[in-house]
């Protein structure tokens, strides 16, 4: 998978992204495999395509806590900047934990397939946010873990609504972008851990500036659902730092804070994530 992945970074970096759009305004792509940040999906769609135009991007995201590790890798595809299709997969190293099982290499996979739809407004040249909605339905590839620890099922849906404005030299002279996303989910550590009964309704927040026409700096907050007995979900933040040299790829670093996850407590690291847009 990873590999596959690289191979169309590569692919998308040689090719032409459109012009129409400003430069990072696409955003980054969100671990789960939508344009957004690293956590939180934001109301942009990926690439840079305008209302004639198709295109999407392909993305690498690796995080590591020093207990665990994760890798995220997929792709998404805009229609006409009005429609967005998505696909990732995710790889969680349960390292730490693992070992204290007795389960060595032990690994949850989940895939997450999505499809977001913009509803209305403009992230720049409108007065109001552009507004899309998402849907996100995931399926646990590795479920005896999470059917042990209190899953009730091993495939979910997410819905959200997220809203994004740009505001151009709205920060000190700096474009200033905003954020909120709300959220219905069932997933325990985003589905990693299996699905409960019942649907959360949870904000998601993201704020991002431009130093520059290709340094972002920001930060995001996403509030989870609690809903296993055996271990604490805590909300997830990180502060980041995204480079875009051109149209056709983003580099994104981040330091995250994870909470408790598994168990194991005081979970937090680097995040860092390649993507190609065509």
């Amino acid at each position: 998978m990873k590999k596959a992945v690289l191979v169309l970074l590569l692919c998308a970096s040689s090719l032409y992204a459109g012009d129409g759009r400003l430069l990072a305004t696409g955003g980054a792509t969100q671990l789960e495999g939508c344009a957004g940040g690293g956590i939180v999906p934001w109301a942009v769609l990926s690439g840079y395509a305008t209302e004639d135009q198709n295109g999407g991007t392909a993305f690498l995201t690796y995080v590591n806590t020093g207990d665990y590790s994760l890798w995220s890798a997929g792709g998404a595809y805009t229609f006409r900047n009005r429609v967005e299709v998505s696909a990732a997969e995710q790889r969680l190293h349960l390292g730490t934990l693992a070992e204290a099982l007795n389960l060595p290499g032990a690994e949850l996979r989940q895939q997450v397939l999505g499809v977001k739809v913009k509803l209305l407004g403009d992230v720049v040249y409108t007065k109001m946010p552009q507004v899309s909605a998402g849907v996100q339905y995931k399926r646990n590839l590795d479920f005896d873990i999470p059917k042990l620890v209190g899953a009730k099922s091993s495939s979910g849906v997410d819905v959200y609504v997220a809203a994004t404005k740009a505001f151009l030299a709205g920060a000190a002279g700096h474009h200033l972008v905003l954020n909120a996303t709300l959220r219905a989910t069932k997933a325990n550590q985003i589905g990693l851990l299996g699905f409960g009964d019942d649907y959360d309704i949870v904000p998601e927040v993201s704020a991002a500036v431009l130093l520059n026409n290709n340094v972002a700096i920001g930060g995001e907050y996403r509030v989870k659902p609690d809903n296993l007995a055996f271990s604490k979900e805590d909300n997830w933040s990180d502060f980041f730092i995204g480079y875009f040299p051109n149209k056709n790829v983003a580099f994104v670093m981040a330091v995250a804070q994870l909470g408790t996850i598994a168990t194991l407590p005081h979970q937090s690291g680097l995040y860092l994530s390649v993507q190609g847009s065509f």
